[in-house]
């Protein structure tokens, strides 16, 4: 009888990027297993199990500690090692051995940047993480795709001394950094849980969000985002996925099948767009009432007129003020604000198409279907499950 693979998993479970790694290396080990599994719930720091003695046959890991490094490097076993530093990539480092899975950290702050850019900001901001490589790679990203299209992010420095980042400590510190940003700006976090703390220093600093600064994160940790208050707008990762082609790679590796180290990449997929950015930058105060009214009206059956009326200004002249600052008409606006709505209960609730339209808006589910046709060229069916393969 042969035997079961044991693996060791330092990957912190605390995180939805992850959680969704581990996720594919169980669905892999699932079809192609059995596998044993070693795991720790819990952060970053973990700690590697002596594997000689457990009888450990591959490690996954997120290197973070030099002894957790020795201890891998020690075993002499199959690893693969979670976004490695440049320094341990060259070649002669010890580390560049081993075959290394990373987020395209780059791709996902290009597609945040893009998020941003298209809602028509000025101004840019990036807040950070110290020591996390890929964090500097994010921000990295970031800046270069806002200089490109002619802007210079402000970038926020943590404090240099651990003690100082301390959430109590760095809150105020934190807060008078957004304060004095030039306004409104749109901001990236460089995951989810910093963009929670910087909706949290919002809230000290009386800064609005999205009105005077929009703020988008990365990992789509669907329970971390929808905890923060507003809702967290974030680039979803393609984790799941790449833990199964992960725990494949593994798996030849352990046959012996593969003896050079490989690079695999984790790509971005889209950005999942919550309130936190779910506006159109702006500074004309009708404009800006619109636009909250339209985004917080947009499941109702409202129309232009409805809009004007609730800011007691005529319709022409609503009209001729949103057209000019926003570029499009209210009424284009509000078709898409509903699409993308439609387009995000899709991606993320298993809600009949007759449910999903009357919460999006829309007066049927015949109508949806026509406008998706028309606006995307495919049925909200066959959208469904092409997000979700």
């Amino acid at each position: 009888m042969a035997r079961t693979p044991k693996i060791a998993l330092l990957v912190e479970t605390a995180r939805g990027y992850g959680r969704n790694l581990l996720r594919g290396i169980v669905r892999y080990a699932r079809l192609h297993g059995p596998w044993g599994f070693y795991v720790t719930p819990g952060d970053f720091a973990q700690v590697l199990p002596q594997m000689q003695l457990w009888g450990g046959a591959g490690i996954i890991a997120r290197v973070e500690t030099p002894q957790v490094a020795r201890a891998i490097l020690a075993s002499g076993l199959p690893t693969i090692a979670l976004d490695l530093a440049e320094d341990q990539l060259r070649a002669g480092h010890p580390l560049s051995r081993l075959s290394e899975v990373a987020s395209d950290s780059r791709g996902a702050a290009r597609m945040a940047a893009e998020h941003l850019l298209e809602r028509g900001f000025r101004h840019y901001a990036f807040v950070g993480l110290a020591e996390r490589v890929w964090s500097r790679r994010r921000q990295e990203g970031f800046a270069e795709r806002i200089r490109t299209a002619g802007f210079e992010p402000h970038v926020y420095v943590p404090p240099r001394k651990v003690r100082d980042r301390r959430w109590e400590r760095e809150q105020p510190v934190l807060a008078a950094w957004l304060r004095r940003l030039p306004r409104p700006v749109g901001l990236m976090a460089c995951n989810d849980d910093r963009g929670r703390e910087v909706l949290e220093a919002c809230r000290a600093a009386g800064l609005q969000v999205p009105e005077e600064l929009a703020v988008v994160g990365v990992d789509d940790d669907e329970l971390l985002c929808e905890l923060a208050d507003p809702p967290l707008s974030s680039v979803a990762l393609n984790a799941e996925a790449g833990g199964f082609r992960v725990a494949a790679l593994l798996d030849r590796m352990m046959r012996g099948q593969v003896h050079q180290p490989c690079r695999l990449v984790v790509e971005p997929l889209h950005v999942v767009t919550r309130r936190s950015t779910d506006i159109v930058a702006h500074e004309d105060p009708v404009v800006a009432g619109a636009l909250h009214f339209l985004h917080d009206h947009a499941g109702r059956p409202i129309g232009v007129g409805d809009v004007a009326e609730h800011l007691l200004v005529s319709r022409r002249t609503l009209e001729i003020r949103f057209k000019r600052v926003v570029g499009r008409t209210l009424l284009a606006e509000l078709q898409r604000v509903r699409l993308e709505r439609a387009q995000r209960l899709l991606r993320e609730t298993d809600l009949p198409l007759p449910k999903v339209a009357e919460a999006a808006g829309y007066r049927s589910a015949a109508y949806l279907i026509q406008v998706f046709r028309k606006d995307l060229g495919q049925t909200p069916a066959r959208y469904r499950r092409q997000v979700r393969s």
